[in-house]
């Protein structure tokens, strides 16, 4: 009989995402657990023993064979196997992992108590529960009411939990939510001969000459280079699945050979699964996919399959229809954020971990001028659309038509002035990732921006 539990996850010791997403992958190698959902990855300050590294914690929905004493005695082993070490009660460990609820089960002996005993008064542990479990389906919970009524209860932290997600191994990751954090660039490296701004700056040029431009970026304060080999402009014509891994593994295969480079994330443009698992072979890390995953069926499972990071956005149709398709009579914040959870809640049951999953609103796919300005000015309410609270955003509006439109500017590349309220606007909504063509103008933007705004 299948029974249905939630793990709690923790690590403050290494690679603190990488021992929880290698924790993950041990739970469902035992053939006897699986995986059904994830939390966010929340980081957070240590409780009782104080002297000790910055928490990582979530938690996982997972769907069992196992009895709950059986569940324990698999999730030690797993602890064992990792090379956890107790040194002392509430300590710094690799890896933690604890059963907080085991269906509607109360169970307590000397070994195992559920709900798990300290759960309620810990703001590490609830967050992630009411992200994985609704409050409208917790009537069956072994507690006196629900989840969010617990954690409301609790005091204010003194660094406020923030959610993060990684975007390349090591310590390069977003905090999303964090009030003092860095917004992070994005910059644009289309490799392309026709992409509505900078098409053919860098297509078919020579290596010395890519590797100057890429050096730049990483010198003007870029964090991600956002690799493109096909245009998605409105009414763009798609190129062969052969010719896109043509343009993108050899700019891939470069950045990683530049040192200047080595702390750089790597991100791919691109909707089709077969492309973006070459390019994470390559040594790319994120996936940036205009179409939330529905221009490939394979894309979302190619994705959890591989373990990165993804960027979904939000389209409709495809790059030569989406025009045709900007059509929004529940309102348009509305109708994206619906959309978009659609899409996170088909990436989660692909297998991809909450904590993988970047968001963004899609500005000029399948939106009119008036959506453009509409979903910049209610940024805030996207971040905070039920369902998708605590997830990060990436904003991309560098040089756009509307800009251009807005500015009376015609080319593209003059739109600076332009992209930089637009940026401003995006970054006062909460945007965590600006994606853009001018960096160090838009590095300075976002420095200003955010003192400004992250306080």
């Amino acid at each position: 009989m299948a029974h249905r539990a939630v793990i709690a996850l923790g690590s403050n010791m290494g690679d603190r995402v990488a021992m929880i997403e290698q924790a993950c992958k041990e739970m469902e190698s035992t053939g006897r657990i699986k995986i059904k959902r994830t939390s966010s990855l929340w980081e957070t300050k240590a409780m009782y023993v104080l002297d000790q590294d910055m928490f990582v914690n979530g938690a996982c929905e997972i769907e069992t064979s196992l009895s709950p004493i059986e569940l324990l005695d698999e999730l030690q082993a797993i602890e064992n196997r990792m090379g956890r070490v107790k040194v002392i009660d509430k300590g710094p460990r690799n890896i933690d992992l604890d059963i907080s609820l085991y269906g509607n089960l109360t169970f307590s002996n000397e070994r195992l108590q559920i709900p798990h005993l300290l759960m309620l008064e810990r703001e590490f542990v609830l967050r992630p529960l009411c992200e994985i479990i609704p409050e409208e389906v917790q009537g069956n919970l072994p507690i006196k009411g629900t989840l969010q009524q617990h954690l409301a209860r609790l005091p204010p932290s003194d660094v406020p939990l923030s959610p993060m997600t990684p975007l390349a191994p090591g310590s390069l990751h977003i905090s999303a939510f964090h009030s003092q954090r860095d917004t992070r660039i994005m910059s644009i490296l289309n490799v392309t001969p026709d992409s509505f701004s900078d098409g053919g700056k860098n297509y078919n040029i020579e290596e010395a000459t890519l590797a100057a431009t890429i050096k730049s970026h990483v010198a003007a304060g870029a964090t991600v280079i956002d690799v493109g080999g096909q245009s998605t402009r409105p009414g763009s014509v798609q190129v062969s699945f052969k010719e896109e891994l043509s343009r993108i593994l050899p700019a891939v295969t470069l950045i990683r050979s530049l040192p200047e480079a080595k702390n750089m994330a790597i991100s791919v443009d691109t909707y089709r699964a077969n492309v973006a698992e070459a390019a994470i072979k390559a040594g790319a890390d994120i996936i940036n996919d205009v179409s939330a995953g529905l221009l490939d069926e394979a894309m979302l499972p190619t994705v959890a399959r591989l373990g990165c990071t993804i960027c979904l956005m939000h389209m409709r149709g495809t790059p030569e229809t989406m025009s045709n398709l900007a059509s929004y009579p529940d309102g348009v914040v509305e109708t994206v954020g619906r959309e978009l959870l659609e899409r996170v809640r088909a990436a989660e049951e692909a297998g991809i971990r909450r904590w993988r999953i970047i968001l963004d609103p899609g500005i000029g796919f399948a939106k009119t001028q008036e959506h453009n300005l509409e979903l910049l000015r209610r940024q805030g309410e996207l971040r905070n659309y039920p369902g998708l609270e605590g997830l990060p955003w990436l904003v991309g509006t560098s040089r756009k038509a509307f800009v251009g439109k807005i500015t009376c500017v015609k080319e593209a590349k003059d739109r600076v002035w332009g992209t930089t309220a637009a940026v401003t606007a995006a970054i006062q909504g909460g945007a965590d990732i600006v994606r853009v063509h001018d960096v160090q103008e838009m590095v300075q933007v976002a420095k200003m921006a955010d003192a400004i705004w992250r306080v």
